[in-house]
């Protein structure tokens, strides 16, 4: 496995029937341990909409898989990403021939609802910008570093006369005036 991934993909995992949000807990927890959230940006486990079903007379929500046995996972391939998903435990592997992991195309991914499109970006590093919400409210900052496909940026703010990075989403701040 190369690193010659030049955008993430979606692509498949298999687990254990009835394993799947366990999977996507761990894989979300080792994410951030190894700090690989630049490299795996989303584990998603698609359920239909709530269905309604009639237990005893009463009525209740139940969500349901799409796709029981499987997790899908929004991430640049290479030799780290593919060890760290294929050694979590309850995977038994990815969807492809052999052992060579096969990426959703677009057209899968725009018929599951997920997206694929390009984020736009009003900002650039460097710019000055105001935090619309949250503790952060009203401080202005400087924006460090820009993720698209987080779509989440880091501003520098002044707290107690040091530089603090913070992190938010895009539609977290604005230009400031």
């Amino acid at each position: 496995m190369a690193d010659e991934e030049l955008s993430p993909k979606w692509y498949v995992a298999h687990t254990y029937s009835g394993y799947e949000n366990k999977v996507k807990v761990d894989l979300e927890k080792t994410i951030e341990n190894r700090n690989l959230q630049d490299q795996i940006m989303e584990v998603c486990v698609p359920v239909y909409e709530d269905e309604e079903e009639t237990e005893s007379g009463r009525k209740k929500a139940v969500s349901r898989k799409l796709f029981p046995g499987y997790v899908l996972i929004h991430m640049f391939m290479n030799d780290d990403t593919w060890y760290v998903v294929r050694n979590t435990r309850g995977v038994t592997g990815f969807v492809g021939p052999g052992s060579k992991p096969v990426p959703l195309t677009e057209e899968e991914v725009r018929k599951l609802g997920m997206h694929a499109a390009p984020v736009e970006c009003d900002f650039n590093e460097g710019d000055s910008v105001v935090v619309t919400g949250g503790v952060w409210a009203g401080t202005i900052g400087q924006v460090k570093t820009i993720n698209l496909s987080k779509q989440r940026l880091t501003i520098v703010v002044d707290m107690f006369g040091r530089e603090t990075p913070v992190e938010l989403g895009f539609d977290e701040v604005k230009p400031s005036e």
